[in-house]
């Protein structure tokens, strides 16, 4: 992994990054007319889109996607796009049709299916929002777990560790090629997987090639 950038606390960090990606949305824009970005799920990135919408991001010319998302109904407290409408999405100016929620309700095969033609449209992404489980998975690609290893720039999960056991998440394949891949972690829950990636274990977090690792110093202490 590449050498991470260490905040005193959450708030440090959260604002960090919220400026790392308005200035990324920012080049984007100016380079190419559009800033294709695929969100996060989790606690942490929600207080880092609590900053990020009192930014001036020219959003009408952003294209919003969800790195995964858990099958459960339409409008569930528990998935991802329900958080980050709260967090984000209802807080700005964005056009409705530039949000592309996976749907997920439709379960997994389904789902995959249909986000892969809205991916397969995006092309590269310009950023992907990541996270690390205590396992050292990110986005919904689990150690062991099939969809880790398919090729498919959008992949059915299956038998996840974690409810619910069905996902959809971005291929792996999908992830490496956005022109940025930027890691967000904080709390001390965290050190064992970044130990296990010190030492060379070969998790899937670890796969992510030429990322960006931002975290506070909790997650960071003692590795």
């Amino acid at each position: 992994m590449n050498e991470p950038v260490i905040y005193e606390d959450l708030a440090a960090l959260s604002t960090a990054v919220a400026l790392r990606i308005a200035g990324l949305a920012k080049q984007a824009i100016s380079a190419r007319g559009v800033f294709h970005f695929a969100l996060a799920g989790g606690g942490t990135p929600r207080y880092c889109y609590e900053v990020l919408r009192r930014l001036p991001v020219d959003w009408s010319h952003v294209q919003l996607y969800f790195g995964d998302e858990r099958c459960l109904p339409a409008g569930d407290a528990e998935r991802n796009d329900s958080m980050a409408y709260d967090a984000l999405i209802r807080h700005i100016a964005i056009p409705a049709e530039n949000v592309h929620v996976i749907p997920a309700q439709l379960g997994a095969l389904q789902a995959a299916a249909e986000y892969h033609a809205v991916i397969a449209q995006a092309g590269q992404l310009d950023l992907v929002l990541l996270g690390l489980g205590e396992d050292g998975h990110t986005a919904s690609l689990f150690p062991g777990n099939p969809a880790t290893q398919r090729c498919a720039p959008v992949v059915a999960v299956f038998n996840s560790p974690k409810p619910p056991s069905e996902r959809v998440s971005l291929g792996m394949d999908t992830i490496n090629r956005a022109r940025h891949k930027l890691f967000l972690l904080a709390g001390k829950s965290k050190r064992e997987p970044l130990a296990r990636i010190k030492q060379g274990e070969v998790l899937p977090a670890a796969c992510v090639s030429g990322a960006e690792w931002h975290m506070d110093r909790a997650a960071w202490l003692e590795n």
